[in-house]
């Protein structure tokens, strides 16, 4: 059974951001299942779909260490479950 969440990436585009936070997925069982990335001006916004079913960490483990990985590369990193995210933006 797949565990959909989505993934934001959100602030001044750097060179190895999308590397990073892709690198911590990898070492952390996590697929990338989308990816849709913009730059407007200079800021970077990237939306990812990502299924955990193969992670040993909870979301919230997760949450947590994607929130820490942001700061470091200074970007806010966000991942909330599909279902969630669906209800927080429907119309």
């Amino acid at each position: 059974v797949m565990k959909k969440c989505v993934v934001t990436v959100v602030g001044p585009d750097n060179v190895g951001i999308i590397a990073k936070v892709c690198t911590y997925f990898a070492e952390n069982g996590i697929n990338i299942l989308d990816i849709s990335e913009t730059i407007v001006s200079k800021y970077l916004n990237m939306m990812m779909l990502v299924d955990l079913k193969e992670s040993p960490k909870t979301l919230e483990l997760i949450s947590e260490e994607l929130k820490a990985l942001g700061e470091e590369i200074g970007v806010l990193v966000n991942i909330q479950r599909e279902e969630i995210f669906d209800m927080m933006h429907r119309i």
